[in-house]
């Protein structure tokens, strides 16, 4: 629901987010009260010791601060509980309740002075027990107090001061959204947006240097995120709980599809041949793509055994020699890359672990197995590839030849010009081909690393027409149409299970946003409901039918009209919500320039139930796909897991030792049973 408002202004947390915190807070309060009764009954009567009198009274004051504060807080657990997340009616008492409970923090911290006072100065000669409980009830006041302290911080909003409110709504028809007032208002409260976002990006990257490329990257992602969070009124519980219900109602439409219809096809096929090579190439090389991490994921993938083989190498000097620039003082980075790959120290070119915004490691290496010259790029690993990643409005990428406009993910397009101008003005490719001229390119990378090659793949091209690509994860939202489909000739993109990252682009958020709206406003359960058994589901399971997806009958035109009243989700009118009805609505035009997937897109997924036991082993499918199968972003606890690069590896290993392979061709025609 809207946030709240108390202390005339706008909080990041809603009227029905107070029911856990309010339980824990709760449970302490009535073990605290009932320690506190068990000292008193102890010492009635028998207040015989130093400062007798401020112990009695502090007790006393101490037992009635507290059931004044248990009261209080029952009565906003209670009140929080109540109605839906777009029906605050019955928690309209919730401001006055917090009035309360913030005044009875002027008492306790009144007793907090009080019992540090005692044990500080008139506590001498009385029960060690009764002193160390008084510490503890001090103690624990100031920890509470201090908690409290922090949570007003952390659910502050910069724009939520209630000083500056957008112009009251007249009925439709009447109200002109694009008068000179309500355009002088929104204009002001973009403008403040972007400088709230650009302080909080400056205030997490603080410890990065200071540069113009830094400060220009901070204004684009915070004109982007502004841009996207400024038109709803969700606080991030809202949020929690519209990806809860999503989430079920995904696999209750997934359980309900009719069994898919696989077309069998004989061995000599040539869609399975095709596949079953592209796979054995990818399972190749996504080694190379995993070893640009360096020595971070060649740890973590082998937690028992890695160490030990880098203890010793990583303080050799066997690497200095070689062409390695930047951020590998110990040669960990490139010791890993060689116990993962297998090359020789002969077999690389160059080696770069230079990382900034916009220039990100890779290495060139020669690959004699396959004959080729391979790029690989390393994924996000720092906190400046992050940035890099949110750069990610469009950015004109023109390429001869290609008809239809052609643009791309700005931040990616950006590294890959990087890297293009090492590779070929530093003469770096003409030196790598000098010594094998036989030998292809290959261009690979994971994540942005696959974005990063994709994209120097399409800036190669016409210089290297043999040149192949394998992006393994890459960004949803990285190339145009037009791009996209000129790149099926040599680039392959592999994606696994329910993978956030190929799906993420702007317009696929701004769809997962408004179908949060949706389902949250059509919701006729309370919030906390919604998380508990969201949290259950997503833990053990069960049958979505069982949950809270159900929709109440609330008519779709109430929908597709947002208001600026009390029970709005939406605060100012969008293009991105003309309509929150039918999913197929023309209304429904994009406000964000479309971006798809690299080439030809090879879709692996897990078969047999979504939930399996933890030990079990996995078994995999591969099948071609197209980027409109990945127009929808999928909820699963798995979203983030399947990006992992060694669970790609992993899977892709499993698809060609597991012969015959577990393929579909037939849904190179038919990719509908892949979208939700």
């Amino acid at each position: 629901m809207p946030g709240l408002v108390v202390f005339n202004r706008r909080w990041g947390i809603a009227s029905d987010d107070f029911v856990f915190p309010g339980l824990f807070e709760l449970f302490i309060r009535i073990l605290w009260w009932i320690g506190t009764m068990i000292l008193f009954t102890y010492h009635k009567g028998n207040f015989d010791c130093n400062g007798s009198a401020v112990l009695r009274t502090y007790l006393v004051g101490l037992l009635v601060v507290l059931g004044l504060i248990i009261l209080s807080l029952c009565a906003i657990v209670y009140v929080s509980a109540q109605g839906t997340i777009t029906n605050p009616g019955p928690r309209r008492s919730i401001p006055a309740l917090v009035y309360l409970r913030a005044l009875l923090y002027i008492p306790e911290l009144v007793w907090a002075s009080l019992g540090a006072l005692w044990v500080s100065g008139d506590s001498r000669g009385c029960n060690p027990a009764t002193v160390g409980a008084v510490i503890s009830a001090v103690v624990a006041s100031w920890i509470i107090l201090l908690i409290t302290g922090l949570g007003v911080v952390f659910v502050f909003d910069p724009l939520g001061d209630s000083r500056h409110q957008p112009p009251a709504m007249e009925p439709l028809g009447v109200q002109d959204m694009e008068s000179n007032r309500a355009s002088q208002f929104f204009s002001t409260a973009r403008s403040l947006a972007v400088k709230v976002w650009e302080s909080r990006l400056r205030l997490l990257c603080c410890c990065l240097p200071q540069d113009e490329s830094q400060r220009a990257a901070f204004s684009s992602i915070a004109q982007l995120f502004s841009k996207f969070f400024s038109d709803t009124d969700l606080v991030p519980s809202d949020i929690a709980a519209g990806l809860a219900l999503l989430h079920q109602d995904q696999d209750k439409m997934e359980r309900s599809r009719d069994p898919e219809t696989i077309v069998e096809h004989s061995p000599s096929s040539p869609i399975e041949e095709d596949l079953e090579v592209e796979l054995e190439k990818a399972a190749h090389y996504m080694q190379f793509a995993a070893a640009a991490y360096g020595w971070p994921l060649y740890i973590y993938s082998n937690l028992f055994t890695g160490p030990c083989k880098l203890c010793g190498d990583c303080c050799k000097s066997s690497g200095a020699d070689y062409d390695i620039i930047g951020g590998d003082h110990l040669g960990c980075h490139f010791n890993s890359i060689l116990q993962t790959t297998g090359l020789q120290y002969r077999d690389f070119v160059y080696v770069s672990f230079h990382n900034q915004i916009y220039e990100i490691p890779f290495f060139v290496a020669l690959d004699h197995k396959r004959e080729a010259v391979l790029v690989a790029v390393r994924g996000t690993l720092s906190l400046k590839d992050v940035l890099t990643d949110l750069s990610a409005e469009c950015e004109n990428l023109p390429v001869e030849g290609v008809p239809g406009a052609c643009y791309a993910h700005k931040g990616i397009s950006q590294a890959a010009g990087y890297i293009y101008k090492k590779l070929v003005n530093d003469g770096i490719l003409n030196q790598a081909l000098s010594i094998v001229p036989e030998y292809k390119l290959v261009i690979t990378g994971h994540s942005l690393g696959a974005g990063t090659a994709s994209v120097l793949a399409i800036l190669l091209r016409t210089s290297f027409p043999t040149l192949q690509c394998y992006a393994f994860s890459p960004p949803g939202g990285l190339l145009s149409k037009a791009l996209a489909d000129y790149s099926k000739d040599f680039v392959v993109s592999v994606v696994l299970g329910k993978d956030l990252v190929p799906r993420l682009s702007i317009p696929n958020m701004e769809d997962l946003k408004r179908r949060i709206l949706k389902i949250v406003s059509n919701c006729n359960k309370p919030k906390y409901r919604i998380l508990i058994q969201g949290l259950w589901y997503e833990l053990f399971g069960g049958d979505p039918n069982d949950l809270p997806t159900e929709m109440d009958n609330r008519r779709e035109e109430v929908l597709s009209q947002p208001l600026l009243g009390e029970e709005s989700l939406i605060i100012r009118h969008s293009s991105s919500y003309q309509s929150l009805g039918s999913d197929d609505s023309p209304a429904h035009t994009a406000v964000h320039l479309p971006l798809f997937l690299p080439g030809r897109v090879l879709y692996i997924t897990e078969d047999g139930p979504s939930r399996r036991p933890c030990f079990s082993k996995p078994r995999y499918r591969a099948d071609w796909s197209d980027e409109m199968a990945f127009r929808s972003i999928l909820i699963s606890p798995r979203m983030l897991v399947d990006h992992m690069p060694d669970c790609v590896l992993r899977a892709l290993n499993t698809l060609i030792s597991n012969r015959p392979f577990s393929l579909c061709p037939s849904s190179f025609n038919d990719n509908q049973h892949n979208v939700i």
